[in-house]
């Protein structure tokens, strides 16, 4: 994410210092909105919740790997502004690792969310004995663990090259096979399996309660798909350049050649901006779905929207509802003192 990549004779130096300020512009939003709401749903977990339950395991965890991208966004801003690399090798794969394993904890955390959705719907009674917290505490380590493996490919190739008498923290490769398998590497792990499982999860349990007539609320069913669609709008673009520097690579044609390669350079400073924006739109979509407990209990709104999901009974009671609407049967019994996850796997489905 620097300016000085390619030279600055023509038109495309001007490209570079449009791009980079569009980049400059949307990193400095996502730091404005993302740190502080961010923030704010990390202490309204910590402090304002006294029973804090698998929900808001998830939510705490997803709000903390937001957290850790926008803490190196002024590096980058510093980068784009001076229009060079100041922090050495070891704060090039530093940040940029850090923002790795965080777009792969994120994606990982939506992805368990929309499968215990799937599994409440599909199998209740199974489901109810494997939400605790224990569990979840063993999920959540293992999504973090899986995420700094799945990074370490960032540790290889970033490293800081001279360019046109200033330093650029880049991806360099040994060869076009190299960047190929990355940006595939990248592109696959980081979006379309995890993205496929999303779309097929939330696809089944809509074919599921549709053939059981279960009624859902139609604002949790905007939401849910809001969550979705704001998911898939921050991530595809990038991925997509991803996908399309892969199969020229595979052609042996070199990164930023040609104009099409120019093209897809500054796509890509522009769509790492924007990923970066996605970090902030959480806070905003809880902010939404809490609008009425925003304006009646003030700053403890998130607590408030996530402390439905800690109640056994309640959970208790929607199981026994759901397994009486799918198979007219008793509902189960209690779990025991084990604290079970919602049928809804996201806080926003909870605020209705």
């Amino acid at each position: 994410m620097a300016t000085n990549t390619t030279s600055p004779a023509g038109p495309s130096s001007q490209s570079f210092m449009f791009i980079s300020l569009l980049a400059i512009i949307l990193l400095s939003v996502a730091l404005a909105v993302g740190l502080p709401g961010n923030s704010f749903v990390v202490w309204s977990i910590l402090v304002k919740m006294q029973k804090r339950s698998v929900t808001a395991l998830m939510v705490l965890n997803l709000a903390l790997a937001d957290l850790a991208v926008l803490l190196t966004a002024p590096f980058f801003l510093h980068s784009l502004a001076r229009g060079t690399w100041i922090f050495g090798v070891a704060g090039c794969r530093l940040f940029h690792y850090i923002c790795g394993v965080s777009m792969y904890a994120s994606v990982l955390l939506i992805m368990a969310m929309s499968l215990d959705r799937s599994l409440a719907v599909a199998r209740p009674f199974v489901s109810q004995k494997l939400r605790t917290k224990t569990m979840a505490r063993r999920v959540l380590a293992g999504i973090w663990v899986l995420s700094a493996l799945l990074a370490t490919p960032v540790i290889v190739y970033r490293s800081v090259v001279p360019k046109n008498e200033s330093l650029v923290c880049f991806l360099t490769y040994s060869s076009e096979r190299h960047r190929a398998f990355h940006l595939l590497f990248e592109a696959f792990t980081g979006f379309l399996l995890p993205f496929l499982v999303v779309v097929a999860s939330y696809a089944d349990i809509g074919r599921r309660l549709q053939a059981r007539r279960f009624r859902r609320s139609r604002r949790t069913s905007r939401l849910v798909v809001l969550i979705i669609l704001t998911f898939t709008a921050f991530w595809l673009p990038y991925h997509l350049v991803n996908l399309a520097e892969a199969s020229r690579a595979l052609a042996g044609r070199a990164p930023r050649s040609g104009p099409v390669g120019l093209r897809l350079t500054l796509a890509r400073y522009v769509l790492i901006a924007l990923a970066f924006l996605s970090s902030s739109m959480n806070p905003v979509l809880y902010a939404c779905a809490g609008g009425s407990l925003l304006r009646s209990v003030g700053v403890g709104f998130v607590a408030k929207l996530l402390e439905a999901t800690g109640s056994e009974a309640s959970s208790t009671r929607r199981g026994g509802t759901l397994n009486q609407t799918v198979r007219s049967s008793p509902a189960s019994p209690d779990p025991g003192p084990a604290e079970s996850l919602t049928v809804s796997t996201n806080p926003l489905d909870e605020a209705n």
